[in-house]
């Protein structure tokens, strides 16, 4: 019983990790197709160092948590 708990423990860990190591390209195309059927037309994505964006707003993160997509009405 503990092995199988122990086995449940692990493959969700793993599977979070695999998750959170999108790469940048496809997560900014994710959120731009997502802004594009909400009907948003002028507006900027952009990846930049985490922390680095201070006028725009953070709408992803992505390489391991070290960098941020961030938003910019155009």
């Amino acid at each position: 019983m503990k092995r199988l708990i122990l086995a449940v423990a692990l493959s969700a860990l793993a599977g979070s990790a695999l998750a959170a190591a999108k790469p940048c390209d496809e997560l900014k195309a994710e959120i731009d197709a997502k802004l594009k059927e909400k009907g948003v037309a002028t507006y900027s994505l952009e990846v930049v160092d985490k922390g680095s964006a201070t006028d725009k707003t953070v709408v992803g993160s992505c390489a391991a948590g070290s960098k941020e997509i961030v938003y910019q009405r155009g």
